[in-house]
């Protein structure tokens, strides 16, 4: 069957590899029918991820139809519509112990670790499936992972009612993560340098739009939240600049949760974080996320509506990759297909 995998930085080949077969009772196998590419993915494809393991068949966002099951599986069965989980974890680490099995000490996930998605059947084990109501288009349930990270940070971040959420950055997440705030209740404040994202934001639910290029963030927080300042900020940029900054953006007893992971040093001071009695939350992947992010989509509380934007076949996928690089301001989400 047909793979896409990385060999090293930007060596990236179709390759033919062998079509899984059942081997634990709990395995599922999976037939691929769309993967999302992620910035994760663009990173392990340069040569800048620092947690892929070479060679690798990437994909860590992706959906399917059930092909054939384990003998202990009865939940789901052959034709079922399924969206992946991509995370493995230990379920006994102090991590897995106090629940939060996305920050596992032996954590392993598909298309970094192991391989993924960009290949045509995948067996995984039953727990890291999830069903979905076969009437969601493909290319709308195949968001349901990148959904999971924003209701992970927002979960982490407390968003819910009459609170004030600011998001830094209107990428792919960053647009996420606005519209799972907006269906838990927040009213959301969210930054770019770009004005065609801001507009994207604006016309899915942004309450605030602000180009940080032509405005003053410090000010129009103050202004939007009379003096109080946000009492979320959430840094889907990820740079040294912006999660310095969370800390004059966010209210006293905010919560400040940065999505990205630069190994760059920031400079903060200590006196905000106490003086303010600030929270800051890391979150990485997501933790129960999953069921309730599927039942929101299937409710159509969540949906693509313009995040998908640019499609290829599988066959293509080094075209997906060269539009990613060379004109991301047309790459707001590339899924791969398999037709």
């Amino acid at each position: 069957m047909l793979a896409a995998r990385v060999y090293g930085k930007k060596d990236l080949r179709l390759v033919d590899v062998p079509k899984p077969e059942i081997k634990a009772p709990d395995d599922v196998i999976v037939q691929v029918k769309v993967v999302g590419i992620c910035g994760s993915d663009n990173h392990i494809y340069r040569g800048e991820n620092p947690f892929a393991e070479l060679p690798r068949v990437m994909g860590h966002e992706f959906v399917g139809q059930v092909a054939a099951t384990g003998k202990d599986v009865s939940e789901v069965q052959a034709g079922d519509h399924v969206v992946v989980e991509p995370i493995i974890y230990c379920g006994k680490c102090y991590a897995c112990r106090q629940g939060m099995p996305n920050a596992c000490a032996h954590l392993k996930v598909l298309g970094v670790h192991v391989d993924g998605g960009m290949q045509e059947y995948v067996s995984v084990p039953f727990k890291q499936i999830h069903k979905i109501d076969s009437k969601i288009p493909w290319t709308t349930a195949v968001l349901s992972e990148p959904y999971t990270i924003a209701g992970n940070s927002t979960m982490r971040a407390e968003v819910g009612l009459g609170k004030t959420v600011l998001i830094q950055g209107a990428g792919t997440i960053g647009q996420l993560a606005l519209r799972v705030a907006k269906a838990k209740g927040a009213t959301v404040m969210i930054t770019d340098v770009e004005e065609s994202k801001l507009e994207f934001a604006k016309q899915n639910g942004a309450d605030q739009i602000v180009n940080v290029a032509k405005e003053d963030l410090k000010q129009r927080v103050s202004d939007w939240t009379n003096g109080e300042m946000a009492n979320v900020v959430i840094d889907a940029v990820g740079a040294v600049k912006t999660f310095e900054s969370c800390l004059d953006l966010a209210s006293v007893a905010g919560r400040i949760v940065p999505l990205g992971f630069s190994e760059e040093t920031v400079q903060i001071t200590q006196k905000p974080i106490m003086q303010k009695q600030l929270t800051i939350c890391g979150s990485r992947h997501q933790a129960f996320q999953f069921e309730p992010i599927i039942k929101a989509i299937e409710h159509e509380q969540l949906n693509d509506n313009g995040i998908v934007n640019q499609q290829f076949n599988i066959k293509d996928v080094q075209k997906a990759f060269d539009l990613m690089n060379e004109h991301p301001e047309q790459a707001r989400k590339i899924v791969l297909t398999f037709d």
